[in-house]
């Protein structure tokens, strides 16, 4: 597939944005707080004086053409509410309240929706959005009563129209709980009626169908596990029949070292990701079920060829495609990486299987300014979910440049890299635009988007990745059990403090596990649960 690329992938990001206004100084500083309305300031502005170019170091702006009105025309209105903005966000950076200071003359419908998502997050941003309370710092609380109650509807009967969902169906709990948990909510009360719920669910080949009566796939198992694992307890555990997930698993296996998603379904990073969350946390033997159509000679296992066919998912932008020569996605990109954690210790196997720079480059790239959010892709929008399918890369990045050199004792102390990303431009992104302000409650996209139980979970895991640091300890002391696939139970985390720091420590959410996006601990406890039953 193919698609536009326009102009260099960096130019709404925080931190090149932040470098521009930095190299510009005085000026750009004026360019950002003056009245933009004057053509020459406002970035959206494609006109120069009479017939000449007006020529600054890196671009040049083009004379208006015809197909330019239109665009001007809103960027004309854009300008002219854009002061009252910027007075009412003085304690908010310039690079989250200015329009951006270097955009692209190529005029395409990208451009066009990019310009509109600006129009549309700028009012809430800027604290231009009368309906809305800010604190001193430019953000608004978290609506954590509202949306807790809106979970807890989730979890209810809903609507007819959702009878097309019914295969979501695990996705649905599993969201909700993540939520309710990062929340604060004791999800106690929901640990039978799960039980029962997801029971019929599990076939007799093995893993979890969406509804009862439906084929395997590993993405209802993933959840429907990862859901059991947060209600935790033993009757929770021993409903999993791990010996037939052994053999499902061994039957997804393919020959080129990755998994189907289901049997002769597609095969992508999703399965390679998943796959090993369940030998990790079933603590399941690795070795390779003959009748898999993987197998063909002994010494062969499930995690065989594995890394090797996630590093070729990385694309020359960087990032990490769903399989070989396929677009880059940021949901992809956290799978590999969370896939490559669990097999091994992350400064070790990612600069191993994967171009590190390169794949920084372009998580770089995918947050936005002024948004603050992130993007999926190349020339996508900001989107909340992003929050966690992108912001929860970079844990596992900064795990892999913190980790100690091969070369050096492992005594010797480690350079901690710090934060890669912009935490406070996610953070007012989550708060001003990802909250829905109405009496419905929950998180969304974007302003004009309506709130769903799958984005409140990933907004909140995105929020609570960039509230905490996690730290991989690779020097730990590895949890007894088999040995196998121990990495991922090695992480630890730590309140992340700035002076800088925009909100109000109400507003800290609880931490999830980096890896399994799980409450801390429950990862840990269920893995102990299957390691001490041994065998099948």
């Amino acid at each position: 597939m193919t698609f536009p690329i326009r102009g260099k992938k960096h130019r709404h990001s925080v931190a090149f944005q932040r470098r521009r206004m930095q190299s510009e100084g005085a000026t750009a500083s004026a360019s950002a707080t003056s009245e933009p309305s004057s053509s020459a300031n406002g970035p959206f502005d494609r006109s120069s004086s009479g017939n000449q170019q007006t020529q600054r170091p890196g671009f040049v702006i083009q004379e208006t053409t015809a197909e330019d009105e239109a665009v001007n025309l809103a960027s004309s209105t854009l300008s002219s509410v854009m002061s009252a903005r910027t007075a009412a966000a003085t304690l908010v950076p310039d690079v989250f309240t200015s329009l951006p200071l270097i955009r692209d003359l190529l005029n395409t419908e990208s451009s066009q929706v990019q310009d509109q998502t600006i129009q549309e997050c700028l009012p809430f941003i800027s604290r231009a959005e009368a309906k809305i309370q800010y604190n001193a710092h430019g953000v608004p609380h978290l609506d954590r009563k509202r949306h807790v109650q809106f979970l807890h509807k989730n979890l209810r009967k809903l609507p007819a129209p959702y009878v097309a969902a019914d295969a979501s169906r695990p996705w649905m709990f599993y969201w909700v709980l993540s939520g309710l948990y990062a929340m604060g909510e004791d999800i106690s009360e929901y640990q039978e009626r799960l039980i029962s719920t997801v029971r019929p669910m599990q076939n007799t080949t093995g893993g979890f169908g969406g509804g009862n009566g439906q084929m395997s796939h590993l993405a209802p198992t993933y959840a429907v596990i990862l859901s059991l694992a947060i209600v935790g307890g033993k009757d929770a555990m021993d409903l999993i029949n791990r010996r037939a997930m052994w053999k499902w698993l061994g039957a997804l296996k393919q020959p080129d070292g990755g998994f189907q998603m289901s049997v002769g379904g597609e095969e992508d990073v999703r399965g390679a990701y998943i796959a090993v969350v369940i030998m990790t946390l079933l603590d399941l033997p690795l070795s390779l079920p003959r009748d898999s159509p993987a197998w063909s000679r002994e010494g062969l296992t499930l995690l065989s060829g594995l890394p090797e066919w996630v590093s070729r998912c990385q694309t020359f932008e960087g990032g990490i495609s769903g399989s070989p020569e396929k677009e880059a996605h940021g949901a992809y990109a956290f799978c590999a990486l969370a896939c490559l954690c669990i097999i091994g210790e992350p400064h070790i196997i990612i600069p191993k299987y994967l171009d590190v720079p390169l794949l920084i480059s372009w998580l770089s790239a995918r947050q936005y300014a002024p948004e603050g959010g992130f993007s999926g892709r190349t020339n996508k929008l900001v989107d909340g979910c992003y929050s966690h399918w992108v912001g929860g890369c970079w844990p596992l990045i900064e795990a892999c440049l913190d980790g100690t050199n091969p070369s050096e004792s492992p005594s010797t102390p480690k350079l901690s890299v710090g934060s890669l990303y912009s935490r406070e431009g996610l953070i007012r992104y989550i708060l001003c635009c990802c909250q829905d302000q109405s009496k419905r409650g929950g998180l969304r996209d974007k302003p004009s988007h309506a709130s769903d139980s799958y984005h409140t979970c990933y907004v909140l895991a995105g929020l609570s990745s960039a509230q905490h640091k996690w730290h991989y300890n690779a020097s730990a002391t590895k949890m007894e059990s088999s040995g196998t696939l121990s990495s991922p139970y090695q992480w630890t985390s730590e309140i992340w403090v700035e002076d800088s720091q925009i909100y109000d420590e109400e507003d800290r959410v609880r931490t999830l596990h980096p890896v399994f996006v799980i409450p801390e601990g429950a990862a840990e406890e269920m893995r102990a649960y299957f390691s001490s039953k041994g065998g099948f």
